[in-house]
């Protein structure tokens, strides 16, 4: 579909005031839905997300915005120069007003220069954090930062090491050469008007022993394209971690929850409790309570400058659901000779 046929802030779902921070929330939600690694070979699914990218390249660059907002469909023309035509396109009425588009309306930062896999795919959201990746004539701009979300276990996070990440990147469009258009001010059929395309790009990244939700790695370079040769954008990886079946984390700390017999409460034992790095043993003191903590040193996670978090083991007495005929004759003699009264 030709660009000047489009509305960007109807691709969007948005009115015409919506503010920077509604463009892009608008534009991320959407591109996830849409993006090509998750519709796998639904041609409608990538159209719709190269409109997207289309879209939000043009309202989330204040410059490209003004002159969007403007001139409508001509603004492209009037940034190179060609003059102001009459204005038109979606969102202008005869007057060359602007009108309304229809529609609604702590992290630690790990810098890399280098890289080095696994096996470990990521879904690539794309917005702009820095210059844009299009010359449109002017001077050489630097590429688009590139953002991601990568998603470890407790135990990855814990020791690090090697991944391989796959993506989607933007590049610059071998047809236009990022200016957007070709001959006569056409619309570049290859890219769209985008003036970049999406390719499939493979990277290997050293994941930092220490990382923590919320923490970001900065891979210099290896964001978008930079234009007229200039340097490329840089790739942001923002940690989730995943939630882990056994430890509740609380900072560089773990927690357990460790099941107990009446017995080995009241007695105390010595028994197997599982850690980040393996099973250890805990001694579990006589009187112990149900709800009752105890804390292994050093058995947390390593921390990003060394050292480890500390482990805590929550006790929980469990009593049996179902007893033979030799264990209810037992528990009926604890209780007629007992002298613990539980409730004073």
């Amino acid at each position: 579909m030709a660009d000047n046929t489009k509305d960007y802030y109807a691709v969007l779902g948005l009115g015409r005031t919506a503010s920077t921070d509604e463009i892009k929330t608008a534009y991320r939600k959407l591109a996830r839905k849409y993006h090509p690694d998750l519709n796998p070979g639904d041609k409608a699914a990538e159209d719709r997300f190269k409109e997207l990218q289309q879209a939000y390249d043009v309202l989330s660059e204040p410059e490209d915005r003004k002159l969007y907002d403007q001139y409508g469909e001509n603004w492209r023309a009037v940034k190179q120069g060609a003059g102001v035509p009459p204005p038109g396109g979606p969102g202008w009425d005869t007057t060359g007003r602007s009108g309304r588009a229809q529609g609604g309306t702590n992290f630690d930062e790990y810098d890399f220069g280098s890289y080095g896999g696994g096996g470990f795919d990521i879904f690539e959201e794309m917005f702009g954090r820095g210059s844009r990746g299009r010359g449109f004539g002017e001077r050489p701009t630097r590429g688009r930062d590139v953002e991601a979300e990568l998603e470890l276990s407790l135990e990855e996070a814990h020791r690090g090491g090697r991944r391989t990440l796959q993506f989607q990147v933007g590049e610059v469009c071998p047809t236009c050469g990022g200016t957007g258009v070709v001959e006569e001010n056409k619309i570049c059929p290859t890219c769209g008007g985008a003036g970049q395309i999406l390719k499939p790009k493979t990277i290997e990244v050293n994941i930092p022993v220490g990382v923590r939700q919320g923490s970001m790695i900065r891979l210099a370079g290896q964001g978008g394209p930079g234009s007229n040769g200039h340097k490329a954008g840089d790739l942001y990886l923002h940690i989730i971690l995943r939630p882990h079946p056994g430890f509740t984390v609380q900072g560089d700390d773990v927690e357990i929850e460790l099941l107990v017999a009446p017995w080995e409460s009241v007695l105390g034992a010595r028994v197997e409790a599982p850690t980040i790095d393996g099973k250890v043993e805990v001694k579990v003191p006589a009187g112990a309570k149900s709800g009752q903590r105890l804390r292994l040193r050093g058995q947390g996670l390593n921390k990003r400058k060394g050292g480890r978090g500390d482990e805590f083991v929550r006790l929980r007495v469990v009593t049996p659901s179902t007893v033979n005929t030799g264990e209810r004759k037992l528990w009926e003699e604890l209780r007629d000779t007992s002298t613990f009264k539980p409730r004073g």
